[in-house]
């Protein structure tokens, strides 16, 4: 992608000058800690581990240490402009985990990426900022899972809304129509908004569901708790900019609590006990040049928010975790937790791209430095026009069919007749990761009820440093289902592109997608060759059930993506904001009388 280089260094300029305002209590060297023990220490920066600083320290008696392992997101300006989201998580990006899985045996033995956010915002601050709650009935199965009726859906409500500011798009055009304005919180801490820049595509989308109702109904708004239709994206844009959970729950006026230390760029590689021996966590070791330990200290608890990959890799680290593997790699296993790391659900994703015939598309910026620098210019002056949105403004939540060959052949993983199986995302025209040629709608497809425990988080048995990426398994099409899902799932696409609607506009499919288009066989070996994963990881530190003697290490909770023990059908920020959310108040309650 070509950027004006004039433009971002003025940019970055005045982002760096509003940064010195707000970083009183930012650190990025542990020797300026002003002290080394705190009531809670959280490790991890990002969806989760930011709400929970956020509202422990509305306690003031409460001090509270942020360990961040990637930098401080002030200043750049990629994490503040929507639509260069894809710089951020592109395979040179700094600001992402560099994960890799096991080749995929069921993806021609391909080993798609899974990169994770590795700045303060964590995968908050480079997602695409898509907000979906998911359906009623994944938290009522929550509840079920764990036997506790706080994790359902009319008890997770309040928490969603407590979480939520809805704000009007950067275009301030009339919204009404396409949400539910009782659906969603007014007062909260994350900005939700409807796309804030309007594209031709948008009107042919809307044509071509309205033509085919049966298959593409219309949902008003998909964070209601019945998310099945089409309809139009709610993402995380606040007046044009992202708001990522740095940007909103470390806001100035939280950043600057005095109870409030957030430390970047240190990694953590351990909880260590609080003697030898124990199984009682008050500890955490780090570092910030891989050689050189620190230590901080929580007298009441450590918070683990590193993410469903990183938290299981800090506890198989810490000696929790299966003990016959612990022992065989040269860890001293302290409780014997053979669950985590395990259990990991992941959707697939597949991308599926034609060429069209129009100027109105990302390209036009993505390819052209000059019209970068107009485009950039306005979002600058402005806070509008085509950078203040992100990859797409509508989408379908869709079922298989209930009296297809899928259903009678498979039991349905999904929580509840209605959670959908399958999201398809309608991106805008875009060719910003292929050959410069007529502009390409790229439109996603994946599996958004993929339930099948099947995926894993290891430690690498031949180096098991802290400091070595672990090894992950997100089993892509380990189970029939999930594939025989996606073959459904792009054949409803090319139905939907097939609508006179797109004649003049579309031209051709991509040359990869050419053989997709012509048989069964040449569908199958396409969708093998690309699918992908779809970034959202969950389940390798599962809750146990309410009252179990197991699942417990005292001195540690966990508070982040990994504890869902299912996904969710569609996108995990929004429900790990929740989750987070009442994690805290969990946490509160226990301290409440401390």
């Amino acid at each position: 992608m070509a950027f004006p280089a004039r433009s971002l260094r003025i940019l970055a300029c005045l982002a760096f000058s509003l940064a010195a305002a707000v970083t009183a209590k930012q650190y990025s060297n542990v020797a300026d800690l002003p002290q080394s023990t705190y009531d809670f220490v959280i490790v991890g920066g990002g969806n989760a581990g930011l709400v929970v600083a956020n509202r422990l320290t509305e306690n003031r008696a409460w001090s509270v240490l942020v360990i961040e392992a990637g930098p401080s997101n002030l200043g750049i300006l990629d994490e503040e402009v929507p639509a260069l989201a894809g710089t951020l998580f592109a395979p040179d990006s700094p600001y992402t985990w560099k994960y890799t899985v096991v080749p995929q045996e069921n993806a021609d033995n391909r080993q798609p990426g899974i990169p994770r956010g590795k700045m303060l915002g964590g995968s908050t601050a480079i997602n695409e900022m898509w907000y979906t709650r998911g359906s009623a009935e994944d938290f009522d199965r929550f509840a079920a899972a764990t036997g506790d009726k706080g994790w359902s859906w009319d008890e997770m409500l309040p928490y969603f809304l407590k979480n939520e500011k809805w704000t009007e798009p950067a275009d301030k055009h009339n919204t009404t129509g396409q949400y539910n304005p009782a659906a969603h919180g007014k007062t909260g801490i994350t900005a939700v908004s409807l796309p804030g820049y309007a594209w031709p595509i948008f009107d042919l989308v809307t044509e071509t569901a309205a033509s085919m109702p049966d298959e593409f109904p219309f949902v008003l708004d998909y964070n209601a708790g019945k998310p099945i239709g089409l309809g139009w994206t709610q993402t995380t844009i606040n007046g044009g900019f992202r708001d990522s959970s740095a940007r909103s729950y470390l806001a100035e006026q939280y950043i600057s609590r005095p109870n409030l230390h957030v430390l970047v760029t240190a990694q953590v590689s351990r909880v260590l006990p609080a003697s030898k021996g124990s199984t009682h966590f008050t500890k955490v070791e780090f570092s910030q040049d891989f050689k050189t330990l620190h230590t901080v200290t929580a007298t009441k608890e450590i918070v683990l928010s590193a993410g469903s990959i990183a938290t299981p890799q800090i506890l198989l680290q810490s000696g929790i975790g299966n003990s016959t593997t612990l022992k065989r790699i040269g860890i001293t296993p302290l409780v014997d937790l053979p669950a985590v790391g395990q259990n990991m659900t992941e959707q697939p994703l597949l991308s599926n791209s034609w060429f069209a015939n129009t100027t109105q598309s990302y390209e036009s910026f993505n390819l052209n430095a000059t019209q970068m620098e107009i485009d950039l210019a306005l979002w600058n002056k402005t806070h509008t026009g085509p950078l203040v949105s992100t990859s797409g403004a509508q989408v379908a939540f869709l079922r298989v069919p209930e009296n297809s060959s899928i259903l009678s052949t498979f039991a349905d993983p999904a929580a509840g007749p209605n959670t959908p199986h399958i999201e398809l995302e309608f991106t805008y025209p875009s060719c910003r990761c292929l050959a410069c040629k007529p502009s390409v709608p790229i439109n996603r497809h994946h599996r958004c009820s993929d339930l099948i425990l099947g995926g894993s988080v290891t430690l690498n048995e031949t180096d098991p440093s802290p400091w070595n990426l672990p090894v992950i398994d997100t089993g892509l099409f380990r189970e029939e289902f999930d594939f025989q899902t996606m073959v459904y799932a792009v054949k409803q696409i090319f139905k939907f592109f097939a609508a006179p609607v797109w004649d003049g506009y579309l031209l051709q499919p991509l040359d990869a997608l050419v053989p997709a288009l012509q048989s069964d066989a040449g569908l199958e070996a396409y969708i093998r060759g690309n699918v992908i994963n779809n970034q959202h990881p969950v389940g390798t530190s599962g809750m146990s059930p309410k009252g179990a003697s197991w699942g417990k290490v005292t001195g540690i909770r966990v508070i982040d993506a990994s504890v869902l023990p299912y996904v969710t059908s569609g996108h995990t920020m929004a429900p790990t904001y929740a989750f987070a959310e009442r994690g805290a108040d969990l946490v509160k309650a226990t301290w409440a009388h401390h």
